[in-house]
């Protein structure tokens, strides 16, 4: 490595993907709709999705609005004309959940977060060990999370509740000071990802169900972003991201994360009374709390499915993570994230959400990089899921705020066609919402089930993701938008 350091951005590469033609409706002048339906069929904890059927449940069917209908939701996003918040420059650091993030550039759809030097056996292989480079998103305790600017998410001192596999013991080395007169120690890894597999997202005829999916990244022997320092009972949230000494591909991510853009590797030594920084450009996300828009950044799934739509590393330890339906009783790792089956599509559609939005508009088979401005113009204008998260770093009662997590319980919705002929199925903004919706109009909304893809009572599916949320990009999440419905299901407190 030359005293220049190393920084590779995808923009220096040309990008050779070809954006796929979707197709495309309109539903003017159509009656009920004839849908193509996605069927999750689960194999050992694998979701594998498949097609079946044309007549049933046309709530499924992928529908391009041209008109902007009244939202069913009780609040809007503020910030910007779509609900989105600021879409272009550099997000104020006050609205940083995660201060430790060097920039937020609305305009490219990244997020910049230092990186740290480990090692980890090669997998495959591991009698070898190799390099890598992982990132620090939270913390379970407030001093860590405090000191390290991470989020506090005092939920993962649960993560390894009935799932070993799910938290890794790593070691830290103790340099002398002549080897390491100030900077972090290395941190010895268990296992790490393998980046190497093509990540591959065909979408459907109709988008969603895609027609053929492959994760671009597999968790290795012992690998999980979750970790303890032996000697610490603090779990901090810390995803590999980025395995050898560079260059890195970080167009093909062959040894890279998916949403990996960008990456300088600070020259060591550093010079006297300096320290060379290394970091990280990575996609981010785009989603929603208590009304307001908000990034975040998706890193590992426990479903294959799930990290190729979030384009993230397949984790299949975390499947098992404490407790598919948890949220906020005891014992539970996770926090509930909301997500549309079959929301409303179309680029320009302020009312898009949900996966099959994400299919058609998102450019989901694309891989990511700043040289492609039309997927990330579309990103920065509402194509990702845009799912509904629940508690959260800003929320002004404490029992919200410190119920955070990173993993998230996804609650998958399925609008019926009723809701989809009274103009209803339009983009939700608020967990309190969903859950009365679910509650009180089960004419409207359902849930999923993901081994049929038929309708089924609304909670949890066994989906989870880790998700580390980054800012606010209008005001900042306070509190809910309405109470919870007597019933709902919100635990009572």
């Amino acid at each position: 490595m030359s005293a220049a350091g190393l920084s590779i951005q995808a923009g220096e590469r040309s990008c050779s993907k070809v954006r796929f033609l979707s197709f495309r409706r309109t539903r003017a002048g159509e009656g009920v709709a004839r849908a193509t339906l996605a069927r999750m069929a689960v194999f050992g904890g694998l979701a594998v999705v498949a097609a079946f059927g044309v007549t049933a449940l046309a709530s499924a069917a992928p529908k391009h609005h041209k008109h902007h209908r009244a939202h069913w939701s009780s609040g809007g996003g503020g910030g910007s004309a779509t609900g989105l918040g600021q879409l272009s420059g550099f997000l104020p650091t006050d609205k940083l959940t995660l201060p430790s993030a060097i920039d937020v550039n609305l305009s490219n759809e990244t997020v910049r977060l230092p990186i740290y030097p480990g090692t980890a056996p090669v997998p495959g292989d591991p009698s070898k060990t190799e390099t890598v480079w992982y990132i620090l998103e939270d913390a379970s305790t407030s001093g860590a999370a405090d000191d390290l600017g991470v989020n506090f998410a005092p939920k993962l001192a649960n993560i390894g509740i009935g799932c070993p596999a799910c938290v890794q013991t790593v070691t830290e080395d103790n340099p002398s000071p002549q080897a390491n007169p100030f900077g972090p120690a290395v941190i010895n890894f268990q296992g790490a990802p393998d980046f190497s597999p093509t990540r591959i997202a065909v979408p459907g005829p109709t988008g969603f169900p895609l027609a053929k999916f492959q994760p671009g990244a597999v968790a290795g022997p012992g690998y999980s972003p979750f970790i303890k320092i032996a000697g610490s009972d603090t779990v901090y949230n810390a995803p590999i991201v980025a395995v050898g000494n560079g260059p890195f591909d970080v167009a093909g991510h062959t040894d890279v994360a998916d949403r990996v853009v960008g990456i300088h590797i600070g020259a060591q030594p550093s010079p006297p009374g300096r320290f060379n920084e290394s970091w990280v450009d990575m996609l981010f996300v785009k989603g929603f709390d208590s009304g307001e828009p908000i990034v975040y950044l998706s890193t590992d799934a426990g479903q294959p499915l799930t990290a190729v739509l979030e384009r993230s590393t397949y984790v299949p330890a975390l499947n098992d993570a404490s407790f598919n339906g948890g949220d906020d009783f005891l014992g539970s790792a996770r926090e509930r994230l909301f997500g549309f089956i079959n929301g409303q599509t179309g680029a320009d559609n302020p009312n898009a959400q949900g996966f099959q939005h994400l299919a058609l508009d998102g450019y989901v088979q694309d891989d990511a990089s700043l040289s492609n401005r039309p997927m990330i113009d579309a990103l920065r204008h509402g194509g990702d899921l845009l799912n509904v998260f629940g508690d959260f770093p800003t929320l002004a009662d404490p029992r919200h705020a410190d119920a955070y997590s990173p993993l998230w319980d996804a609650q998958l919705g399925l609008w019926t066609q009723k809701a989809i002929n009274e103009g209803l199925d339009t983009r939700q903004i608020d967990e309190n919402t969903v859950l009365n919706l679910a509650a009180d109009r089960p004419d409207l909304l359902t849930g999923v089930d993901p081994a049929t893809g038929q309708p089924q009572p609304y909670g949890s599916v066994g989906v989870d993701i880790d998700c580390a949320v980054i800012g606010y990009t209008a005001t900042a999440p306070t509190a809910a938008l309405e109470p919870s419905a007597p019933g709902s299901q919100f635990p009572p407190r």
